[in-house]
């Protein structure tokens, strides 16, 4: 008997140390990634993003099951591929670095905003960062959904009215790239990238980008569009210059 309790004590007691041992791992890797302070001398990545090829044609959108968007939108199209050019919109650019890791970095203060506007979503691809507020906005005379579907974060589903007050959300965990769906208008559909960082920017609709007060130093720059995948470009960045870097998707990576 003896040699039992003595059992259960020790394996209370090793199950003691190991709690105490992961929360202080836990503290001290909070403790080990400070804020990042700018110093002056960061850079900034410029670039445009470049179509190679014949765009795949859009495709009409039957709104008829809606006569709020069929009246609205009577000729929409589908939005996945974007080209004015030979130039490709809505290309999401971004750093990618083991240096970034080593801080945290300032929830920016000011939220972004996600709407349904002409029963499509506006924009259709946008990034925040993690803790950022998104504020999902109805423009429209009829009722829409608003459902994002994570791996890494929650899934939330809301009804929104015409007229009702803004949805408000953020998300814990970065994550590239949530897709959101409107379950009532099953059209509807954009792409959310969460960062842990400042440093991505989407293309315009001339293919243009831009990524400023990135700290100097070796970089994976990545571009990623929904139809046409992943490129990269490595750089390294000096204090305080301008690189260019410029991406080509072709008609043949689809």
């Amino acid at each position: 008997m003896r040699s039992r309790n003595s059992l259960r004590i020790g394996i209370l007691l090793a199950s003691g140390i190991l709690v105490l041992i992961a929360g202080s791992l836990i503290t001290a890797t909070t403790q080990e990634k400070p804020s990042y302070k700018t110093t002056g001398t960061e850079a900034t990545i410029v670039g445009t993003i470049s179509f190679d090829g014949t765009p795949p044609k859009p495709l009409r959108i039957d709104t008829s099951a809606d006569p709020v968007c069929e009246t609205t939108n009577p000729d929409q199209t589908t939005d996945w591929v974007v080209v004015s050019d030979h130039k490709l919109a809505n290309v999401v650019v971004y750093v990618r670095g083991e240096s970034l890791n080593l801080y945290s970095f300032e929830t920016p203060s000011a939220g972004v905003t996600l709407e349904h506007k002409g029963c499509r979503y506006v924009p259709h691809v946008l990034g925040l960062q993690t803790q950022q507020t998104l504020w999902v906005l109805n423009s429209d005379a009829t009722t829409h959904n608003t459902h994002p579907t994570p791996k890494n974060n929650r899934e939330w589903n809301y009804s929104q009215p015409s007229g009702a007050a803004a949805i408000t959300q953020r998300f814990e965990w970065p994550e590239l790239f949530i897709p959101f769906k409107d379950n009532q208008h099953p059209w509807e559909k954009a792409y959310v990238g969460v960062f842990s960082h400042p440093f991505f920017s989407v293309s315009a609709t001339d293919g243009t980008y831009k990524i400023s007060g990135v700290p100097p130093g070796q970089y994976t720059i990545v571009a990623w569009h929904e139809r046409f995948g992943e490129q990269t470009g490595d750089v390294f960045l000096a204090g305080s210059e301008q690189k260019t870097l410029d991406f080509t998707f072709k008609a043949s990576d689809h």
